[in-house]
């Protein structure tokens, strides 16, 4: 009995750590909602493996199986996929720009004034007129970006990634898709597929990572 118990506990523990390693290194608070519910489910399938030593434990095997593979797929999908990523995981949101709320995005976002305070506070920010930019991130946790003195920003606008023009960012700085491939064709660049990542910042200073330039 007490060998069994150590058995389906090893088990269990074995499973539970081989798919958050499938899982990737994030932190907690970084997690998606796909990985929330994994979680969630991993646990009462857990407490059912260890509670219940008369039950086979392929009751409990084969849904941790199901659960590996289901991450596992996902996983492979949101590197491949753009959309099948904001679909699942959620897109950042712009909740202040400039020291001004969107009240608009907040309602939509079903994000309250309360919650902005707080993670205001938590990064210690007092007054709206200090924030160049505010980003409640798919996590959940707000990104804010101070004004400088000097009039500079570190908030940078994603324009192109996996290969693909971003037209939310586009919007936000005004400019459209053929400015964007004018600005590709003075630097060589053909076509958006040989870049993994085109940023802009405030002051109009762009970055590009070409499409496995590692290699």
């Amino acid at each position: 009995m007490i060998f069994e118990l150590i058995l389906r506990t090893v088990i269990t523990y074995l499973f539970i750590l081989i798919i958050f390693r499938m899982m990737g290194k994030r932190e907690i608070g970084e997690l998606s909602v796909m990985d929330l519910v994994v979680f969630i489910m991993l646990a009462e399938i857990a407490i059912f493996l260890i509670e219940k030593p008369d039950s086979s434990i392929w009751r409990a095997i084969v849904p941790m199986g199901v659960l590996l593979s289901i991450q596992w797929v996902s996983a492979v999908l949101s590197l491949k996929s753009k959309k099948f990523r904001d679909w699942f995981d959620g897109k950042p949101s712009v909740l202040i720009k400039h020291g001004k709320i969107d009240e608009q995005e907040m309602r939509r976002q079903r994000y309250n004034f309360s919650d902005l305070l707080l993670q205001l506070r938590e990064q210690e920010v007092q007054h709206l007129e200090d924030i160049d930019f505010a980003v409640l991130e798919p996590s959940g946790k707000l990104s804010v970006f101070k004004k400088k003195e000097d009039g500079s920003s570190d908030y940078a606008v994603v324009l192109i990634e996996d290969g693909q023009v971003q037209y939310a960012g586009l919007k936000q700085i005004d400019k459209t898709k053929d400015w964007l491939m004018n600005e590709m064709n003075k630097r060589g660049i053909e076509s958006v597929e040989e870049i993994s990542l085109c940023t802009i910042n405030l002051n109009g200073e762009i970055c590009m990572d070409y499409e496995d330039e590692m290699k």
